[in-house]
């Protein structure tokens, strides 16, 4: 998979925000089919900062019900908790 394609967009909430204040954690939303190695690799090229570890997070898809039928599907999405190397930081909103 191009590294281009693996990361999709940053995950900005109160919760990732904490973490990335106290354990140098960072959130991204990533492609469905990407790896560990491949995170690891796409943050490393787009940011330049050192990961030291990678923890992903899946959710399947799921039926949206109405009064006990199907109406349709809620996507599915996968994330990867990023802990970067000492001294290392990614800045999303610089100079705001």
């Amino acid at each position: 998979m191009e590294l281009t394609t693996v990361l999709l967009k940053p995950l900005l909430t109160e919760k990732t925000t904490m973490l990335k204040d106290a354990s140098r954690q960072v959130a991204f939303y990533v492609h469905p089919g990407a790896n560990k190695v491949e995170i690891k690799r796409a943050v490393e090229k787009a940011f330049d900062v050192t990961v030291e570890a990678v923890n992903v997070v899946r959710r399947a898809p799921a039926d949206r019900e109405r009064q006990g039928r199907v109406v349709g599907r809620k996507p599915g999405w996968k994330k990867a908790y990023v802990t970067l190397a000492e001294g290392d930081k990614i800045e999303f909103f610089e100079g705001v």
